[in-house]
């Protein structure tokens, strides 16, 4: 297991995927600047790790808007899956189960939300916002129907950035229907809303009466705003680098969205996490968790829902160690490490 079997992951993942799934799940908007920068980002990062104050254990466990995973890992909403599995979604939320993390829906998911809420024990729902509002009502009144315990608010997208392979074709555009857009009702073909405001968190939270994640904040003052307005969490995001290429990594943009938010809620982030030494660092500059997408859809594709008890576990392992070595015993005393950057 270990670093060898989650450095191998995409590679095996590429073997047994439609090529054009394949691609469009590796691929990055533009030119895949922020996309392919996004792992290496976090290797900027330079630990002092302390000594003298360990006790043998280690409490890597984490909360969630009040759930207590065993790690500081939830998997970020990603499409698709019934691509990568023919369960999809199903067996992504029972390997999210087993492992004892938390899934997030993509509004996207070809699985219905019920099947969700009774396949794993912690779940949110990601969504996007349409022109006209009330579109969405049904999606959201569905999710808290199925058990959804927050929804999260991706504010990145007023449209969808063009990807390209080297055809010039979407590969989007070669999906099957199927896998796609189960839950979305009237709103499937409505357009997203590039009004999106901060009112819009409390419209969500009226609506449903849960507390509402925005993600994809990248600046400070974004941050500061959407606390104020009634954010449960930011979540530091530039969408795995598929909206607007050459926006700043996430690694460099999640200490200074830490500091605006002082505390207030919890942040999360994702982008280019790919070990225990990249959770770790996330900590250390103040993230809550980390939130990984493609990880566990290779690991779908590859073992399906043991692949991603599996890789959950060899995650926690390697953080368990990291946290070891940094003279840290739980996730706050990681919080408490200093960074310096290269």
């Amino acid at each position: 297991m270990g670093t060898g079997w989650l450095a191998s992951l995409e590679d095996e993942a590429g073997r047994v995927l439609p090529s054009y799934v394949h691609e469009y799940v590796r691929q990055g908007s533009g030119g895949s600047v922020s996309a392919d920068e996004a792992a290496d980002a976090w290797s900027r990062y330079r630990l002092v790790p302390r000594v003298l104050r360990g006790n043998g254990e280690v409490d890597a466990t984490a909360s969630f808007l009040g759930y207590r995973a065993t790690a500081p890992f939830g998997v970020a909403p990603t499409t698709l899956q019934r691509a990568a599995d023919l369960e999809g979604e199903l067996a992504m939320a029972r390997g999210c189960a087993a492992a004892g993390v938390p899934m997030v829906l993509s509004s996207n998911a070809a699985t219905g939300l019920e099947e969700i809420g009774r396949s794993t024990a912690h779940w949110w729902l990601q969504a996007y916002l349409t022109e006209d509002r009330e579109l969405v009502r049904p999606l959201l009144a569905a999710a808290c129907k199925a058990g959804a315990a927050a929804i999260v608010l991706t504010v990145d997208t007023p449209v969808v950035a063009r990807k390209h392979d080297g055809g010039g074709v979407s590969a989007l555009e070669l999906v099957p229907a199927r896998w796609l857009r189960t839950n979305l009702g009237p709103a499937a073909d409505a357009a997203k809303a590039r009004d999106l405001g901060l009112a819009d968190i409390a419209w969500i939270r009226a609506a449903t009466g849960l507390p509402v994640v925005v993600k994809g904040v990248l600046h400070p003052a974004d941050a500061d705003a959407a606390v104020d307005a009634g954010a449960a969490a930011v979540w530091v995001s530039n969408h795995g680098g598929r909206q607007l290429d050459r926006a700043v990594p996430t690694a460099l943009a999640l200490a200074d969205v830490v500091v605006a938010v002082r505390e207030r809620v919890p942040v999360y982030v994702d982008g280019g996490i790919r070990s225990g030494i990249d959770t770790l660092t996330a900590l250390a500059l103040g993230a809550d968790a980390v939130f990984v997408g493609r990880l566990p859809f290779y690991a779908l594709a590859v073992e399906g829902a043991a692949g991603v008890r599996r890789l959950f576990t060899a995650l926690s392992e390697d953080l368990r160690e990291a946290l070891l070595l940094s003279g840290c015993t739980d996730l706050v005393a990681a919080k408490a490490l200093t960074v310096r950057v290269l």
